[in-house]
């Protein structure tokens, strides 16, 4: 069993950062799977980064070049440095992890104001 519980949201200005942190719970393995999505009101969930592997990311367009996924294997705990946020980045953000099965976190609030 895998527990996820993501801190770091909040509300800031546009053209501000954020640190998001995903810290896990139980067995990781860490060449699985492992990252963010997001949700907006209205919008499906979108996937924003991640780990596909131990070390290889990967990022939604409309954040490359602002957004950073990182980790700290003995923590268990990922990271999402967001930079030069827009109000668009406004959502709810959200924690997975694959291992055997699909795990979520509980979803931190982002909310970027003009």
């Amino acid at each position: 069993q895998v527990r996820l519980v993501e801190s770091g949201g909040g509300l800031v200005q546009a053209g501000g950062s954020l640190r998001l942190s995903c810290a896990a719970s139980g067995s990781i393995f860490t060449p699985n799977p492992m990252g963010w999505y997001r949700q907006a009101p209205g919008k499906q969930r979108e996937l924003v980064a991640t780990f596909t592997n131990s070390t290889s990311t990967t990022y939604v367009n409309s954040v490359k070049g602002r957004f950073t996924i990182s980790r700290d294997n003995a923590e268990n705990t990922i990271y999402l440095q967001m930079n030069s946020l827009k109000p668009e980045d406004t959502a709810v953000y959200y924690c997975y992890a694959v291992q055997r099965s699909i795990y979520w976190g509980q979803g931190t609030q982002v909310t970027v104001s003009s």
